[in-house]
């Protein structure tokens, strides 16, 4: 599979809601393990920055809320991002307040969108307005691939197909839900932290699942550690949809296929034929992407 070079940018994540750690660069000072009220743990020999205390006092003004999906048990986190700055391309791009779901977007969310309505006809290629939720067509293959279904992110899915379930979240809370910008995304993967940091492989583990411990396939969301926002998953597992300055669809994150060393924020994909190389439909599938384990997505919403 052809994929785009991946910027070696540095990270180093930062404590957050849960079992966070909280790290700083160079000049920083080690603080010693703390609990609080059991939302967070900062462990020994951590050391925090200026810039994870800002990102902490400014998500601390902003509160999140919890989205409970119509007809269903399945509820969705969604945690507020305050407002930063993400260098996309070389340019800095201001990006505002918003919500992020706290995981990928699971098989459990994903299954009720596919049940709420009729799937589309095989090989149909309407183009929809864009008031019109449409349901997939019936895939060929076990979409999941036997991996795992409860608490596993949704996979295998085309950028229409996570655009048509955001539609259809909308309707039925009543609130807006779309794929994040490329800078939103970017922004929030860092958790706070800005400059260029790095994390060694021992770090690498605790947050990532990727092509050293994946034991190549997905994983349930929300094992690894979250980053400084309280976000799990976002430099692993699947990689995540986004929009680009454009507005075309990019996958942000690396995914549990790329190497330690590749595991950075500034990974991203564009689809490419090799994604659906092995579907012997014509026309391919405009919704499942037979070869597309590592594509997921998490929604957000405007503050």
């Amino acid at each position: 599979m052809i994929r785009f070079a991946k910027v070696s940018t540095a990270l180093l994540l930062v404590g957050g809601v849960s079992l966070a750690m909280r790290v700083e660069s160079q000049s920083s000072k080690k603080v010693g393990a703390k609990k609080d009220a059991g939302k967070s743990v900062s462990q020994k020999g951590a050391q925090k920055t200026s810039s994870a205390q800002t990102a902490s006092q400014n998500v601390a003004k902003l509160a999140g809320y919890v989205i409970s999906i119509p007809n269903t048990v399945v509820k969705i986190s969604m945690l507020p991002i305050p407002a930063g700055e993400a260098n996309i391309g070389g340019q800095a791009v201001k990006v505002k307040p918003f919500f992020m779901a706290s995981t990928e977007t699971t098989w459990e969310a994903f299954d009720a969108f596919l049940a709420s309505g009729p799937s589309t006809k095989p090989y149909d290629q309407t183009d929809y307005a864009p008031d019109v939720i449409a349901r997939p067509s019936k895939s060929y293959i076990l979409p999941d691939l036997g991996w795992g279904h409860r608490g596993y992110p949704a996979i295998n899915l085309s950028f229409i197909n996570c655009e048509m379930f955001c539609r259809w979240l909308s309707k039925v809370t009543g609130k807006k839900y779309r794929f994040p910008t490329e800078a939103e995304w970017e922004w929030a993967c860092r958790g706070g932290v800005k400059g260029e940091l790095k994390m060694d492989d021992a770090m690498i583990d605790k947050v990532s699942w990727n092509g050293d411990n994946s034991q190549d396939s997905t994983h349930p969301v929300g094992k690894k550690l979250p980053n400084g926002y309280g976000l799990f998953d976002m430099l692993g597992n699947v990689g995540e949809w986004a929009t680009d300055s454009a507005g075309k669809p990019v996958l942000c994150g690396p995914t549990f296929e790329d190497a330690a060393a590749d595991v950075k924020p500034t990974a991203r994909l564009r689809w490419e034929p090799s994604w659906q190389e092995s579907d012997p439909q014509i026309p391919k599938s405009r919704w499942w992407l037979s070869d597309g384990p590592f594509v997921g997505f998490r929604i957000v919403c405007d503050n």
